[in-house]
């Protein structure tokens, strides 16, 4: 049975000592901080896993016209998860140090590339170091895997398909930035405050427990169930693209609606001065 959304320290375990290992990437970053990935992974990580690279490498072109974390080309995409050692139908287990916030962007970015079994550490490495899980600093050769692009299982939206969308009132944009970006308090990543006129807020944070793993299933159907209507299925936000995937995380754990991603978010909305901006501050 392939995990699809979360696994746990001690089923990822379990996995690693059976005939069909899984193909683990650590999705450790800093945002902002093109080199903060690879340094924490040299300084230790699981044993045989490869380090995806979210800041530079597993990203698009930036231009003064998108986010700051547009994607790849699904075909480069594709290349990039076969260079790192994932084949077909392997399952795919990625990790982080915050709570699966970095790692729920490639857990979607697998399943844009068509790969169906790809779960993120519940936990993160310190689940697994407090499991008594084993630690490696080498950086090891990967022989590339033999996965190839399939067909899309997540969809994702523009900025001017998310307007008309706001303007028909047809979606229920989550936008998974703390509470103070949001309403334009604070903002450390971008030169505009504020968030897009109809979101609601519902910070990743609060899709977690104070030790870094995932609420309970009835938790997150608390949390999110009031806000979806059948008539307006979600499409998630953040800063770049990034948390948002873990509302998407969320969602789908939670057996709630599947929702779509805006890729560029906030950071490309407002690369358009015409785009309208509320603050609440």
């Amino acid at each position: 049975m392939p995990y699809t959304t979360l696994i746990s320290a001690e089923q990822l375990q379990t996995l690693m000592r059976s005939d069909t290992p899984p193909c683990i990437l650590d999705c450790r970053m800093r945002l902002g901080q093109p080199e903060a990935g690879i340094s924490l992974f040299q300084q230790g990580h699981i044993p045989g896993a490869a380090h995806a690279d979210l800041e530079t490498r597993l990203v698009g072109k930036r231009t003064p016209q998108t986010g700051r974390h547009p994607l790849p080309e699904r075909d480069t995409l594709a290349a990039s998860l076969a260079a790192l050692g994932l084949n077909a139908n392997q399952q795919l287990v990625v990790y982080d140090d915050q709570g699966g916030a970095m790692a729920a962007r490639l857990w979607w970015m697998a399943r844009w590339a068509g790969h169906a079994e790809v779960a993120v550490l519940d936990g993160g490495l310190q689940a697994w170091t407090e499991l008594g899980g084993e630690s490696e600093d080498s950086v090891r050769a990967h022989p590339p895997g033999n996965f190839v692009l399939g067909p899309p299982l997540v969809q994702w939206l523009e900025p001017d398909e998310l307007a008309k969308a706001l303007e028909s009132d047809s979606v229920t944009l989550i936008d998974a930035r703390s509470n103070e970006r949001f309403r334009g308090v604070t903002e450390p990543h971008d030169p505009v405050a504020g968030h897009i006129p109809g979101a609601v807020n519902v910070p990743f944070a609060e899709n977690l427990t104070a030790d870094g793993r995932f609420k309970p299933v009835d938790a997150l159907l608390e949390r999110y169930q009031p806000l979806l209507d059948t008539s307006r299925p979600p499409v998630a936000m953040c800063g770049s693209g990034i948390t948002a995937c873990h509302t998407l995380l969320a969602l789908e754990h939670a057996g709630l609606a599947k929702g779509r991603l805006f890729v560029g978010s906030w950071s490309e909305w407002i690369t358009d001065p015409a785009r309208p901006v509320a603050q609440d501050g």
